[in-house]
């Protein structure tokens, strides 16, 4: 019975220091999407990614437009 929706407040980022990685495990395949620093190279994880909807949700939630670079 869906009387209220659950609202997706668009967050920001870093964009000129940090970019939208996905860090995935070679062992058992767990996604986990962040922000890599490009001059650090450490990545901040924001949240686990088990479907495309996660990833979809991602992506909305920080106004990301294309493909995201994976990192194993």
């Amino acid at each position: 019975m869906g009387l209220f929706k659950k609202n997706i407040v668009t967050k920001t980022y870093d964009k000129e220091n940090k970019k939208p990685v996905i860090k995935a495990s070679i062992c058992n395949g767990e996604q986990v999407a962040g922000f890599k620093n490009i001059h650090t190279g450490k990545i901040d994880e924001v949240m686990l990614i088990k479907n495309q909807a996660d990833l979809d949700a991602f992506k909305k939630m920080y106004g990301i437009d294309g493909e995201i670079e994976k990192e194993y």
